[in-house]
């Protein structure tokens, strides 16, 4: 396996980017959910919940790889 410049093995780099990447936005997301349903949009307020929801099953699909790769899986995400 290449390792990049930090250190990690370029697997394991890209799966901890997707992985923040998903948890950074699902946490925006909450706030897109917020204005949506604050302007009376529901139906927009719903695709905001099911991408928010897409990119939690991604962040725990990387998570799971994660651990298969040999990672210590000290937590677990939520569900």
């Amino acid at each position: 396996m290449a390792t990049g410049e930090t250190g990690f093995d370029d697997v394991t780099f890209d799966l901890i980017s997707v992985q923040y990447h998903a948890l950074k936005a699902g946490h925006d997301y909450g706030q897109y959910v917020r204005d949506a349903e604050n302007a009376g949009q529901d139906e927009i307020a719903a695709f905001f919940r099911q991408v928010m929801e897409e990119d939690s099953a991604r962040a725990r699909k990387c998570h799971e790889f994660l651990a298969a790769l040999g990672g210590i899986d000290n937590t677990a995400p939520q569900s």
